[in-house]
């Protein structure tokens, strides 16, 4: 059928173009309410199809683990000694927590002797400065 001929172009100038004299075919009734309206009764069947999780919760999540940010490794307390170290009784300190650093690991090799302060360390981070005369200083608090 032309465009010119149908229905529609007859009703183009009226104010509701075939739906009746009052706002029919346009409010929530024709919808079958507004919002979740009808979700446990007659809307049921297109809740299923087009929301199936809809009701219930999600599954609680699980706590982040703690996570070290900042470490250092065995290999960089020469420079490291270099910036933040000094000197004690003797003694070369290097204090890794003012630095920012969480942890020492044991990456590397190591020759000059230093006490290390620093609130984490791995096992053989701790072996490598024993076994050069070292120490690992443990501030907890």
């Amino acid at each position: 059928m032309a465009t010119r001929l149908r229905k529609t172009r007859r009703l183009r100038g009226g104010r509701h173009m075939g739906w009746g004299q009052v706002g029919q075919h346009r409010a929530s009734g024709h919808k079958g309410g507004l919002g979740v309206t009808g979700l446990k009764k007659h809307l049921r069947s297109t809740m299923l199809k087009e929301d199936p999780d809809h009701y219930g919760h999600d599954i609680p999540k699980r706590p982040h683990p703690s996570i070290t940010k900042k470490w250092a490794s065995v290999r960089d307390l020469d420079d490291l000694f270099t910036k933040f170290g000094k000197e004690e009784g003797g003694k070369k300190v290097v204090d890794l927590e003012s630095a920012g650093f969480e942890k020492l690991l044991g990456g590397g090799k190591l020759t000059n002797p230093y006490s290390v302060k620093v609130s984490q360390y791995t096992a053989s981070a701790e072996e490598k400065l024993k076994a050069v005369g070292g120490e690992v200083l443990v501030n907890n608090g």
